[in-house]
């Protein structure tokens, strides 16, 4: 398979000590890229021959997995990657509202280290002009993983990463990425302006609607191609 060929390819990532850690980084990046969609059953044979672990090895990686709620685990039928409810995506966006909008409250006196954001938000308007929405979509977790890493906090920069990585799951799943991330390119430049301003409050509540708005698209979309069957199992 073609898939499994480019898998191999990440055997480089793995250097000389093949620890579970780094199996878990390399899948985690291809589930949020896409590569193993939600529903999909991963294999122990195919996967651990591409990467060249063993299986052992491969079983902790995908237990790290399952504890970030990427993958599940079905008795009898072995780990898939998992496909979100609606109430996991309204509850994956309490906590981005939660985490985002603290970070924002919380940024003291300008100016802002906002070079990262502003590198988002470029990479985005790049993508968009290619029309690869998949890029778009790229360089919006970006710009918000950026937001949060102003927080100058390791731990949370930790927790929002696996919050995102979840989110992916149900960016996946939307069959039309362009209406769905399209209109924050826009929203996103307004935050950094905002920032870059010093307008702290401003981008806050800016923030804050962005995140509501983008959570009512999203599950609108997502509940619906849930009920159609547009995945397999979660």
């Amino acid at each position: 398979m073609a898939e499994l060929t480019e898998l191999a390819d990440d055997r480089a990532l793995l250097g000389r000590t093949s620890t579970a850690e780094r199996v878990s980084d390399i899948l985690r990046s291809r589930i949020a890229e896409g590569f193993f969609p939600p529903g999909t059953r991963l294999s122990e044979d195919s996967i651990g021959g591409a990467l060249g672990v063993s299986r052992n090895t491969l079983r902790e990686a995908f237990r790290l997995l399952t504890h970030e709620r990427l993958l599940v685990h079905e008795l009898n039928r072995g780990v898939f990657v998992r496909v979100l409810t609606v109430e996991d995506v309204e509850d994956i966006y309490r906590t981005r509202a939660l985490v985002e909008c603290a970070v924002v409250r919380g940024l003291g006196d300008p100016p802002y280290a906002v070079e990262g954001l502003a590198a988002a938000v470029a990479e985005g308007r790049r993508a968009a002009a290619e029309s690869d929405w998949k890029g778009v979509s790229t360089a919006n977790i970006h710009f918000h993983r950026e937001l949060v890493a102003l927080a100058g906090s390791a731990r949370t920069d930790e927790v929002m990463r696996s919050v995102f990585a979840e989110l992916r799951l149900a960016f996946h799943v939307v069959d039309d990425p362009r209406r769905l991330h399209e209109p924050y390119l826009a929203r996103n430049h307004e935050i950094l302006r905002t920032l870059q301003e010093g307008a702290r409050d401003t981008a806050e509540h800016l923030l804050a609607a962005y995140l509501a708005d983008s959570l009512e698209g999203l599950v609108e979309v997502y509940a619906r191609r849930v009920a159609d069957g547009g995945q397999g199992t979660g």
